[in-house]
């Protein structure tokens, strides 16, 4: 039986993605803050396994289902990174190493490649990130355990060192802590979701807790300029960790979804295709014009505006899921599936055991599924050919400031080859809540899918005289939109050089 309202939020988590990476709307960063809610709900799942295995057994269970969908994406884009002359490039991002290439086998630190190819590597940042929650996990479980809430805030308390004493690390490694203390609130903040204790947790508390932490990061962006939390690692951690306070102590009953056929077959396929969706939606973004002009069909995406490209990305991203989603069947030593969207068992609502209980589980009916691993944009109101550009100009002048970014926060929102088109094992039962006495962690299934969003750790190019500042509207654009390319095919032959 699956918990309906996680795999809810975590299907609601990648849609809001996709839109994010495709139109680089800041504002969508605060309605949803993704990245921090998956995180959390990873959390979660993996406290519940650490619950009823070895910390060893849950940790090899973790990366076998996620790092074959990797090694699939790495079979095809690092040869193609090679033949289209990544070996040749002398001031990439990642210039060609062949001892690097061990990082697309287990990515302890980013999986490099080549800057034309960027828009297939730069989202695996979350990847590496996942990989070190994964493996820190059963020391985290275990002072949380020890130290409750503190534990929780320890990586809010961590950041807060960071930003007084300015240490740093060597890059890799200081990503990698960025990361932790960014998101490491909402992965704690998981285990007190599955142990019920964020159930336990008083409105009155929750609340004021939430509000206090939400001015907190109010002020970050107001320091910032900007409204896009991706780009103000402290805004991003302690705005995702009120939202994570607020969405995961409430369990809505989710008996509607079932009646809504089409909407609950689409929550099961993207649940059961997250690794996918990933790690192949941002190729998918990139190739929306190519493809459409290949296909001699331009002028009508052109006609068709934003939803058009947003149709577009979605279509290919199923194609994409329709070629390479089987692996994450094999992953999971299952029979491969081609569109795993067939029905499930639904909770009646999203029980709760009783909240007196230290040890009541939050969500008894947790999802089963595939696996459990897991932009910046410049101003929306610029074209999308110039918010490629600018966008690595705007990071590289966030660069010299004093407060560092995540490997998050540098990743651009528009892939980096975009056209120049400027337009504008079974669950237990359910507990009910009047459940009596104390009650016993329930086993759970592995988590059917991971948090996703993805940046990269540095700009790629550009100068350092822009910085990132809030658009009129929120990033509404107010420019006129403009036609597509007047030569479509000679551009599509050509070498789609970012501006």
């Amino acid at each position: 039986m699956r918990n309906r309202y996680l795999d809810l939020l975590r299907a609601a988590a990648i849609v809001r993605v996709i839109v994010y990476h495709l139109y680089g709307w800041p504002w969508l960063s605060v309605l949803l803050p993704a990245m921090g809610v998956m995180f959390a709900l990873a959390g979660s799942l993996t406290a519940a396994s650490l619950d009823n295995r070895a910390g060893a057994k849950v940790v090899t269970s973790r990366l076998r289902r996620l790092l074959p969908p990797l090694w699939l994406l790495g079979l095809i884009a690092v040869p193609v990174m090679l033949v289209t002359g990544w070996a040749a490039e002398t001031d990439g991002e990642h210039p060609f190493s062949v001892p690097n290439l061990l990082f697309w086998l287990v990515p302890i630190g980013d999986p490099p490649g080549s800057d034309l190819a960027v828009d297939a590597w730069e989202p695996l940042w979350y990847i590496r990130a996942y990989l070190w929650f994964v493996l820190l996990s059963p020391i985290l479980y275990l002072l949380y355990r020890k130290a409750g809430w503190a534990a929780v805030a320890l990586p809010l308390a961590i950041m807060a060192v960071l930003d007084v004493t300015g240490f740093t690390l060597p890059d890799t490694a200081d990503a990698a802590l960025w990361d932790f203390v960014t998101y490491g609130a909402c992965w704690m903040a998981g285990f007190a979701h599955h142990d019920g204790r964020l159930a336990r947790l008083k409105p009155w508390i929750a609340g004021p807790v939430a509000l206090v932490l939400a001015a907190g990061a109010y002020y970050f962006m107001r320091d910032e300029g900007t409204y896009d939390l991706n780009d103000i690692s402290e805004a991003q951690a302690l705005w995702s960790f009120a939202f994570v306070l607020i969405a995961l102590r409430w369990q809505p009953s989710m008996t509607w979804l079932a009646k809504v056929k089409p909407l609950d077959r689409t929550v099961t396929l993207i649940n059961n295709r997250a690794v996918t969706i990933y790690l192949w939606h941002n190729i998918a973004i990139a190739a929306v014009w190519p493809v459409l002009t290949f296909l001699a069909l331009d002028e009508l995406g052109d006609s068709m505006g934003h939803v058009g490209d947003l149709l577009t990305a979605f279509l290919l991203t199923i194609l994409a899921v329709l070629a390479f989603g089987w692996v994450e069947d094999l992953a999971a030593k299952r029979h491969p599936r081609l569109w795993p969207a067939g029905s499930t068992a639904h909770p009646a609502v999203g029980t709760v055991e009783n909240p007196a209980s230290p040890t009541a589980p939050v969500d008894p009916a947790p999802s089963a599924g595939p696996t459990d691993p897991g932009g910046h944009e410049p101003a929306p109101s610029q074209s999308r050919a110039t918010r490629v550009s600018g966008t690595a100009s705007a990071m590289a002048n966030l660069g010299d400031s004093k407060r560092r970014q995540t490997a998050a926060s540098a990743m651009h929102r528009l892939p980096a080859n975009w056209p120049p088109i400027p337009r504008t094992e079974d669950p237990a039962p359910p507990a009910t809540a009047a459940t009596a006495g104390p009650a016993k962690a329930t086993p759970q299934p592995e988590d059917p899918g991971f948090p996703v969003a993805g940046r990269r750790a540095g700009p790629l190019s550009g100068d350092t005289d822009t910085k990132p500042t809030l658009p009129a509207g929120w990033g509404t654009s107010e420019e006129p939109r403009q036609s597509g390319p007047e030569d479509a095919t000679e551009w599509f032959r050509g070498h789609h050089a970012r501006d």
